[in-house]
């Protein structure tokens, strides 16, 4: 609303200052500012009425070290994140940005499935929380929204590069790319030719298949939305663990999406280019502002947990950003620290079933899984287990960093 504002009165008034709103990176800061802000002030507002209103954590016993000490801790703090990122993006964002809309539904679709999530569990004391059948319907409604939007809306679109020969070397950069126009195609991490279309995975059978894509697109997009925000869910066991690493990796696909919308800087990393896409940087700056906000309170020990509604949510943001900004096929990499949980769980319980159905015996390879409630088991404090995790996460996002280069 801002953007606008301003907009009209730069055009109308020539206010001096006014123009300061049509940069990226001044609108980026105030909204990293203002998320921050409000996470930081209203946050402990918003903790004080969880625990007026006794919404506070029914923990298990799983036996482990301080969990006790847990039990009734103010829960649903991941309303604190969501408003924190989209008051700023609301304000500061161009709203009809068809990615940025996109994000706004992400983050209302899945914010609402971890509120009821957290709603039966909390009030109609149901442990077990929203059915998971209700859930997985959730995430694939999404991801098909999701899915159709980035396939078939007219304003998704990229640009190619087009290689000259050197005799050709000093035409402009803008030359140097196709037009807009639809397209399925991504980046491949650490290869020359590191665009991969979706399109050839049909093509080859048949050109005519072309026109089908939608159908292998679209369950790739539901695949990964399902996949990140389950692992972000997972993820959130211990204090500080899911919002901390989660900031970390969505300030990486901040750099993607600023590139990415750059002429100038796709052309020297040599991908794609998406128009429009570097508005996406506003709402990964109010995010990873909001994220830090709630760290305040979500450290060991935590003033308030994010719920479902937290850890649904951000993990379908960090997916989304990822496909919008043609960089899915690096989750593995960057989102390492939700891989190893899912993972771990995945493992744990397909050993459990495979030696009980051998032996008799269900074996377990790890102590507990999650893999952070293993280190746990082994005596290690849950401040120690988090920082540990974070640092692994800096160092995959680091990694994940230099792949734009190293091919």
């Amino acid at each position: 609303m801002l953007y606008y504002l301003f907009e009209f009165l730069e055009q109308k008034f020539q206010l001096p200052g006014a123009t300061l709103f049509q940069f990226l990176t001044f609108r980026a800061a105030l909204a990293v500012i203002i998320s921050l802000a409000f996470t930081l002030i209203y946050g402990k507002i918003i903790i004080r009425f969880l625990l007026k209103k006794q919404i506070g954590e029914s923990v298990r016993d799983l036996g482990l070290a301080g969990q006790r000490q847990k039990s009734g801790t103010p829960t649903m703090g991941g309303i604190i994140i969501i408003l924190g990122t989209l008051i700023p993006v609301l304000l500061l964002a161009k709203i009809n940005n068809i990615y940025i809309l996109l994000m706004i539904l992400t983050t209302l679709s899945m914010g609402s499935i971890g509120l009821i999530d957290d709603y039966i569990k909390i009030f109609k004391k149901d442990k077990g929380g929203l059915k998971g059948r209700f859930k997985i319907f959730g995430q694939l409604l999404l991801g098909i929204m999701v899915g159709a939007v980035l396939y078939f809306h007219p304003d998704v679109k990229v640009k190619e590069e087009i290689r000259t020969s050197e005799s050709q070397q000093f035409t402009s950069i803008q030359e140097q790319f196709s037009a807009e126009k639809k397209s399925t195609l991504t980046n491949i991490p650490l290869f020359k030719d590191n665009a991969f279309d979706y399109a050839d995975l049909l093509r080859w059978i048949s050109p005519e298949l072309e026109k089908y894509t939608w159908l292998v697109f679209i369950p790739i997009v539901v695949f990964i939305i399902m996949a990140v925000s389950n692992g972000a869910n997972l993820t959130d066991g211990i204090d500080g663990l899911a919002a901390g690493s989660s900031a970390i990796m969505v300030l990486v696909l901040g750099i993607f999406a600023w590139v990415s919308g750059n002429l100038i800087f796709s052309d020297y990393l040599n991908i794609l280019y998406i128009p429009n896409v570097g508005e996406v940087v506003i709402f990964v700056a109010a995010f990873s502002g909001a994220l830090i906000g709630f760290l305040w309170y979500n450290t060991y020990p935590a003033s308030v947990f994010m719920g479902d509604t937290g850890s649904l949510t951000i993990g379908a943001i960090i997916a989304v950003i990822a496909l919008i900004v043609r960089k899915e096929l690096l989750i593995p990499l960057l989102c390492g620290i939700f891989l190893i949980e899912n993972l771990s769980v995945i493992i744990q319980v397909a050993y459990f079933k495979y030696t009980r159905k051998k032996t008799g015996v269900g074996k377990r390879i790890f102590k507990m899984a999650p893999l952070h409630h293993h280190y746990q088991k082994l005596g290690q404090h849950e401040s120690k287990i988090a920082a540990r995790f974070w640092i692994i996460g800096i160092l995959l996002a680091v990694l994940s960093i230099v792949t734009l280069k190293i091919r």
